[in-house]
């Protein structure tokens, strides 16, 4: 079975990873165009294309599929099944109707909830306990595919957006492979998404970032994790700014965003409902540092 692999970023090179460990025939791979990055600026591959070049997969790096030409090349490769992991487009009928068997989707969270650019995130930012990854079969609607198969885990207490990516690229991984293995045996059946059910995760911006202390420690603590590792979420304190990289929740009563206490493991503050203990930040301008470390050679005015 003749496979075209779609992705960008590091979900989806763990994605195309497996299923060249698993033998599939992946006969060629898409990924969006190199992006300069960094501070000087240079052109860097995505992390799908590196796994191409490393496993001598033609790369194709199309815009979009606007031009005759892009169709054309695809279709060329005469692939049964298209597979898509995070490629960060939405393809047009004129490509879902070019794989002989069809196109999946893996998508980072159960739909139908989370449709949208950042379902892992928003689920966090949530407090949802529990999350996996869907496969879906593409339609021209957004993440409205019928459902093929789901895989779930949940999510920790403390667990940070990026550690939950982590733990869903290897989920949707292992997903890809058993739907592909499914494709080959013509056995794909879908079910339709309950659209009375749907919700949308719409993608992050920095203006996110700032904490609200009138809200609940539970919310606050979503908060924190939600963004990390990016945008990450921010507060002011005497004046500065600070990025905000873990936190728990502790007990504490207060004005919302006084602060309580320096501890041995973080600062405490108020929130609206409870306190959270900041345990890591980072001023302007400077490192990453546990809150302790930080104060010591910043002393607080108590």
């Amino acid at each position: 079975m003749r496979v075209v692999f779609m992705g960008t970023p590091d979900i989806a090179a763990t994605c195309l990873k497996k299923i060249l460990a698993d033998g599939f025939e992946v006969v060629g791979v898409y990924s969006q165009p190199d992006r300069p990055k960094g501070r000087g600026m240079k052109m860097v591959f995505s992390p799908v294309k590196e796994v191409a070049i490393t496993n001598n997969i033609p790369a194709f790096q199309p815009e979009n599929f606007r031009a005759d030409e892009d169709v054309e090349a695809l279709r060329a490769l005469n692939p049964d099944v298209v597979a898509v992991v995070a490629y960060g487009r939405i393809l047009p009928q004129r490509v879902l109707g070019i794989p002989a068997k069809g196109c999946v989707n893996i998508h980072a969270s159960l739909l139908p909830q989370y449709r949208g650019s950042a379902p892992y995130q928003w689920a966090v930012l949530d407090g949802l306990t529990e999350t996996g990854v869907t496969a879906q079969h593409m339609a021209l609607k957004m993440d409205a595919g019928d459902i093929i198969d789901v895989a779930k885990t949940p999510i920790g207490e403390n667990e940070t957006a990026g550690e939950l990516l982590d733990k869903l690229a290897v989920l949707g991984a292992d997903l890809l492979s058993r739907v592909l293995t499914r494709f080959e045996n013509d056995d794909v059946a879908g079910m339709p998404q309950n659209e009375e059910a749907v919700s949308f995760a719409p993608m992050l911006d920095k203006s996110m970032c700032p904490i609200d202390w009138n809200k609940t420690a539970q919310q606050v603590h979503n908060h924190v994790r939600g963004l990390h590792p990016w945008p990450v979420a921010t507060m002011e304190l005497k004046g500065q700014k600070f990025k905000v990289h873990a936190t728990r929740i502790v007990d504490g009563k207060g004005k919302p965003g006084e602060i309580l206490g320096l501890t041995r493991t973080g600062l405490v503050i108020a929130c609206g409902e409870g306190a959270v203990e900041i345990l890591q930040l980072q001023a302007e301008g400077g490192k990453r540092m546990t809150a302790p470390d930080y104060f010591r050679g910043h002393p607080l005015d108590l």
